[in-house]
């Protein structure tokens, strides 16, 4: 690659040419000396590797290796004439070779007519084949190359990077006359393509370098960015020297080094990728990243994993390495193939104007001479939307000048006020603050953030890094800002339209994981940063605060409303305290729902909606009622009842009939559930005419409510068993239980209601689907003698690459005079039909339950009595709980 000053020198250490044909001179078996070479070469190429040597040279070191293996089999052929070569293409053909890499072999004819070498082409590919080679053939001719290029850029790339191994050099010159811009492909032709071409690679990377398992050699910033460039250079510039990179203004030596350094570094990870994984692999799979951090010296320490570590330093590689792909692909476009092209120019001041739709600096020196202007440049694409982006050789300078953003930089009140005034600007703030990220200014303005760059969590959660969910955080709050005809976000893009200060929302964002890898409490360690800020950036004490507890509130609402029993008037009371107010309610609201949406792709969904929605409804209600006013639970109740009789009485129940059930259901039923689930279950209760098979009632959402998920209501006879066999039966399905009500009446019926999703976390609406739910679990629930069995049964999820450590929290809500139990473990087959069989085998009773699925871990909590109605006070048996908890699960 011409990307550096390195050149190999051939190590005959390595294979000995000499030596290995005299002993083909001796061995009338060449095959197993031809075998016995290839595993000596890998064996003293690994070793070196572990030793620490140049990655560079084992790379060379091993094409250098093949070249005079292949050399020495093509002498072992009877070839008609010079009118046939070998040639190396592709990586190969660049003298690259990774333990596993592909072998790809072009056997270039000057002739049409292949009969006279297809003899000798079929043995000596077979040869190959047999001495272990994978190899990647192709037979062409030079006509057959010069019209498959010409309509393939696949073709063309390849054949741009080849080497002649055996037969004469003159047909591969022939081949690049052929090839040649004269003839096909120009410089700008070449390059559209290879651009569209990776911006569909990157897009099926979903165009970012932070993937959880991310690809070295095809992601934004991989192997295949570098070679783009590359490629870019040479189909314009020819073969080029390092010196001639530079002097060409294709990229100066910074760029130089930047590209040269990261190429290192993947090569380096990719070459312990194929030696560890045994085979040609560019993931950098969950597995593979533990060993590839052991190989490279990582440790765990209290604060980071060892993985996480090297993850890190893979995504400060990538990043800078996708950046710069960027910028330089667009300097190639705007600065060498459309050179003094007339594009409109509009002056915004003296420092910036805009070129063709992107801003550019009016002098070279703008930045010297005022460092502000860093700052300033993307304020002002805040105030003009129209800007496409910036231009490259501004790119440019903004790389060559942010050293200049020191700490009398961020003292400087003008810099303060610049930053500030970008918060403030109305505009598409996001957008901005990730391209101050992405060109490297954000992390040197707030050091803090800049610490957080490349920060992965290792777990299947959160997908992204600190950072680049930071940033998704922000967009997903200007995309609540932007859309109206959603239901998807319905009160969240309501309320972000109330908020008085949107830049108190836009700090809160930035700082909200920022304490993350340092240990402690990164909410708390985070609320400190963010006071900082806000009194640095001289912001008033109210909203300083609000700032702060806004960081160190932010995971208080999701764990609420997913681990609380919400239905419960206490909890509801006792979260309004903490939030005090409604613009605390409705910025720690936006902030919330924004930062779930993107920790992953698939944790937003109906029913982490509905339950959002419900927590703010109903805080909102006690806020306007007064925070001094204590909860009735018995008034509460009481108007549930009334307001649900009502609708019965409407539609001519039987109200008698009615009075009577619901004498035996108890005050918490009328707590937990609405007027409108009452009348439901009521009329199905009243309407079951078999009292031997259950009553299960299945539910869509109704079509007024658009989020939430599938309820299902079993009545029946309480028997032992029941919610395992429930919990195994669902899962059968292939759905997923994500709240769970247990209760019993005085006279010893179920009340018990599920929220059901399927695998895409969507609530079922079909109606069909919706019977056959209903049948199957009749059918399953029906003889509480099956249920044993029931339970046994192995369920298709799909078991996960982590391990979780089991956690078992156990404490009293002596508000509802029960037990709550907390439990953290991994996701696995059947995970709640053994956990409800634990609280059979320990005379636990379930009063309700909070299903939370993260990633690969399960966060669930139980609310658990003893089988008297009782919490579970004795420490014994709760040590016999935690105890068979971890015995069964902890595998």
């Amino acid at each position: 690659m011409l990307l550096h000053h390195y050149r190999f020198h051939p190590d005959p250490t390595l294979f000995d040419a000499t030596a290995f044909r005299e002993a083909l001179a001796r061995d009338r078996q060449p095959i197993p000396l031809f075998k016995q070479a290839l595993r000596t070469i890998r064996e003293r190429l690994d070793e070196r590797f572990r030793a620490g040597a140049d990655v560079r040279d084992l790379v060379y070191g091993r094409a250098w290796c093949l070249d005079r293996l292949l050399e020495i089999a093509w002498e072992r052929f009877e070839w008609p004439d010079d009118n046939v070569a070998l040639l190396a293409v592709g990586g190969y053909g660049r003298g690259e070779l990774h333990p596993y890499s592909d072998i790809d072999l072009l056997l270039l004819l000057g002739t049409d007519d292949d009969t006279p070498y297809r003899e000798s082409l079929t043995s000596f590919i077979t040869f190959l084949w047999d001495i272990g080679l994978e190899i990647g053939q192709s037979v062409r001719s030079l006509n057959d190359c010069e019209r498959e290029a010409r309509g393939d850029i696949t073709v063309i790339t390849n054949l741009l990077e080849t080497r002649t191994l055996a037969g004469p050099e003159s047909l591969r010159e022939a081949m690049r006359e052929r090839l040649s811009t004269r003839h096909m492909w120009s410089s700008a032709t070449f390059f559209e393509g290879k651009w569209q071409e990776q911006i569909t690679r990157h897009f099926k990377h979903n165009n970012s370098e932070y993937h959880l398992e991310p690809n070295l050699k095809s992601a934004p910033g991989g192997l295949r960015d570098i070679q783009m460039i590359g490629w870019v250079a040479k189909r314009h510039f020819g073969p080029l020297r390092y010196e001639d990179v530079v002097a060409q203004g294709f990229m100066n030596d910074a760029e130089l080094r930047i590209l040269s350094q990261g190429q290192a570094f993947l090569w380096q990870v990719r070459y312990a990728l194929h030696m560890i994984a045994e085979r040609a692999e560019d993931r950098l799979l969950f597995d593979h990243q533990r060993a590839l951090a052991k190989l490279f010296g990582y440790t765990d320490t209290p604060q980071r994993l060892a993985v996480e570590q090297f993850m890190k330093a893979y995504y400060r590689h990538v990043t800078a390495l996708a950046g710069l792909n960027d910028m330089l692909l667009q300097h190639f476009d705007e600065v060498i193939l459309h050179a003094g092209e007339s594009l409109e120019v509009k002056p915004i001041n003296a420092r910036f104007e805009i070129r063709g739709g992107y801003i550019q600096l009016r002098h070279p020196n703008v930045f010297l001479h005022r460092p502000g202007a860093l700052l300033e440049l993307f304020l002002v694409m805040a105030q003009h939307p129209e800007i496409e982006g910036v231009r490259a050789d501004t790119i440019r300078q903004i790389r060559d000048h942010r050293h200049l953003i020191d700490d009398a930089f961020r003292d400087d009140l003008r810099h303060q006020s610049l930053f500030m005034e970008l918060l403030r600007s109305g505009g598409d703030v996001p957008t901005q603050l990730t391209r101050m990220n992405r060109y490297g200014v954000l992390g040197k303005y707030l050091p803090e953030f800049g610490e957080a760059v490349g920060l992965m969590q290792h777990d299947l959660f959160h997908i992204y890094t600190v950072d680049a969910h930071t940033l998704r955080l922000l967009s997903f709050l200007q995309r609540f800002r932007e859309e109206r005809d959603t239901d998807e976000y319905t009160v969240a893009i309501d309320v972000i339209q109330k908020l008085p200060k949107l830049e108190l929302l836009w700090i809160a964002g930035l700082y909200h994981d920022i304490g993350k890898g340092r240990g402690g409490d990164h909410s708390e360690l985070g609320a400190i940063d963010a006071a900082e800020f806000c009194q640095r950036h001289a912001l008033s004490n109210w909203d300083t605060r609000l700032v702060a507890w806004l960081v160190e509130h932010h995971l208080l609402m999701s764990k609420t409303a997913q681990k609380r029993d919400i239905s419960d008037p206490d909890v509801i009371h006792a979260f309004a305290r903490t939030v005090r107010d409604e613009t605390h309610l409705d910025y720690l609201y936006a902030l919330t729902v924004a930062d779930i949406s993107a920790t992953n792709p698939t944790l937003w969904n109906g029913w982490r909606a509905s339950l959002m929605r419900q927590l703010y409804t109903e805080t909102r209600r006690v806020l306007r009622r007064g925070l001094d006013n204590t909860v009735d639970r018995q008034g509460w109740a009481s108007e549930t009842r009334e307001e649900a009789s009502g609708l019965l009485r409407a539609i001519g129940a039987d109200i008698a009939r009615v009075t009577a059930l619901w004498q035996t259901f108890g005050e918490d039923y009328f707590l937990q559930y609405t007027p409108s689930e009452i009348v439901w279950q009521t009329q199905g209760i009243l309407a079951h005419r078999d009292d031997h098979l259950p009553l299960i009632l299945v539910s869509a959402p109704s079509e007024d409510m658009t989020e939430g998920g599938t309820k299902l209501f079993i009545h029946t006879r309480s028997a032992d068993d029941l919610f395992a066999a429930t919990a195994a039966a669902i899962e059968q399905l292939g759905l997923s239980i994500h709240d769970a009500r247990i209760a019993t009446s005085s006279d010893d019926w179920t009340l018990n209601t599920f929220i059901l999703l399927d695998d895409d976390d969507e609530a079922i609406r079909d109606p069909e689907r919706l019977e056959t739910i209903r049948r199957h679990l009749v059918e399953e629930l029906d003889d509480p003698d099956d249920y044993p069995q029931i339970v046994s049964r192995h369920t298709p999820r799909q078991l996960k690459h982590f391990r979780v450590p089991i956690e078992v929290i156990i404490e009293q809500d002596p508000a509802n005079a029960r037990t709550s139990l907390e439990l953290i473990a991994p996701d696995r087959p059947g995970l709640l039909a053994r956990v409800g069989r634990i609280f059979m085998e320990q005379n636990i009773a379930l009063s309700a339950a909070k299903i939370a699925t993260l990633g690969e871990r399960v966060e669930d909590v139980f609310f658990i009595t003893d089988k008297r109605g009782q919490p579970l006070t004795d420490p014994e048996a709760q040590a016999r709980l935690r105890e068979r908890l971890y015995e069964v699960l902890d595998v």
